[in-house]
């Protein structure tokens, strides 16, 4: 009996031997994950967004690369016989729209005007100071509004009063410079874009509070 137990405990000795042994072990595997994760810690997940996509302007150009095109009379500004970037002038006031201007190479080709927006075309005849106009109703930003097309060769319009006209569709070529079809004025587009349904062919007002009645179409152009 006594030789037995003596067995047992030298039996028990050894399996907590080996439990501590496998304790240890495990231990030891633990601390070198612990340790492997410090010095190498995951990447942080990253996310990933779509490209942004440039805003759109609202209007079409109304002449190729319009934007290079407004060299003398952008919107608003005060315009004197004395002070005009263009002369000899006949106008004085503020500038209610802005001016497209024909390339030198251009004075003798045919210049195409397209509509800036889409909307049914309200007038086309010869006014005093454009030649041949065209008015357009159109909708900007949820807003009412009407564009005046100046300078224009009036024949060269084929859409009559009515007719709705595609934004970017072709309305129609500028006037000859100096002749009645551009009502004795440079070759160039005269645009302009008034708040509401009412047409107004003034391309000049006297008083700087009158400009808030139209909007400057190259903000609409960028």
């Amino acid at each position: 009996m006594f030789k037995l137990s003596i067995t047992k405990k030298e039996n028990n000795m050894k399996d907590f031997k080996l439990i501590i042994s496998l304790g240890m072990m495990l231990l030891a595997a633990s601390c070198g994950r612990s340790a492997a994760l410090l010095n190498n810690p995951a990447p942080e997940p990253t996310t990933s967004f779509p490209p942004a996509v440039p805003a759109q302007p609202l209007l079409s150009e109304p002449l190729k690369d319009s934007l290079a095109r407004i060299t003398k009379k952008p919107f608003g500004i005060f315009v004197t016989p004395q002070n005009s970037p263009v002369q000899p002038e006949r106008f004085y006031g503020y500038h209610t729209g802005t001016d497209f201007e024909a390339l030198a190479e251009k004075n003798n080709a045919e210049v195409p005007v397209y509509a800036v927006c889409d909307g049914p075309l309200l007038l086309k005849r010869t006014a005093t100071g454009y030649g041949g106009a065209a008015v357009q109703a159109c909708e900007l930003e949820n807003t009412d509004v009407t564009v005046v097309y100046g300078h224009l060769k009036l024949s060269s319009i084929s859409q009559k009063t009515g007719d709705r006209i595609a934004q970017g569709q072709k309305l129609g070529i500028l006037g000859k410079g100096y002749s009645a079809e551009t009502g004795g004025e440079r070759k160039h587009l005269h645009l302009s874009i008034r708040k509401g349904k009412n047409i107004a062919l003034l391309g000049y007002v006297q008083n700087k509070t009158e400009l808030n009645d139209w909007l400057d179409p190259e903000a609409y152009l960028k």
